[in-house]
């Protein structure tokens, strides 16, 4: 087991951020030989909280938290922890904007676990439903994650179904490549293009 204030090589850092999306087997089993990982940022400016988080990963996202990984508020929505979410925006309202890896707004988190209550809340305190444009939006989340019902509140809340993300995709784009056919249904329905 390695000493936890030690130094660890970054390509074990940036292969533990890369598991810490999906892998809960390999999580359990590099953090079991080097605790310090936990705390590790990827080259790519990643933790691995902000992976499972980004990925609503609730089982990795617990593993890391139990071994010391701070909880941030995008961690919070995206586990669902609706009362830390509003004690933590009430106590700094700028968290509203808050960002999490790959630049991915506040209000994609609570999007992509079909979380509608966070969601409202957080438009209550000012989170924008189309932050993340050029980026990450909440509704790209929703057709990455085939949340339907989330995709047509976001809508009906003004999200901008033909914004571009990062690849220059539209929320129909990723639709349809992740097979989403509910949630491509709701953005034709909408006016949406690829």
């Amino acid at each position: 087991m390695n000493n936890v204030n030690e130094p660890l090589p970054p390509h074990l850092v940036n292969e533990f951020v890369g598991v810490s999306h999906a892998d809960a087997g390999r999580v359990k089993e590099m953090l079991q030989q080097y605790p310090g990982l936990v705390h590790g940022v990827a080259r790519w400016g990643e933790t691995p909280i902000q992976a499972a988080a980004q990925m609503a990963n609730r089982e990795i996202a617990d593993m890391l938290l139990e071994a010391g990984a701070p909880l941030d508020i995008c961690t919070a929505a995206s586990l669902g922890m609706d009362d830390k979410v509003r004690e933590m925006i009430e106590a700094d309202p700028s968290l509203k904007d808050a960002r999490g890896s790959h630049n991915i707004p506040l209000v994609y988190y609570p999007v992509i676990t079909g979380n509608v209550n966070l969601a409202e809340m957080l438009l209550s305190h000012g989170a924008e439903v189309a932050a993340g444009e050029g980026d990450n939006t909440a509704l790209h989340g929703a057709a990455q994650f085939n949340q339907a019902g989330m995709a047509e509140w976001l809508i009906k809340k003004g999200a901008n179904v033909n914004a571009l993300d990062y690849e220059g995709k539209t929320p129909l784009a990723r639709a349809i490549a992740q097979g989403s056919n509910e949630v491509a249904d709701v953005l034709r329905a909408h006016g949406a293009t690829e």
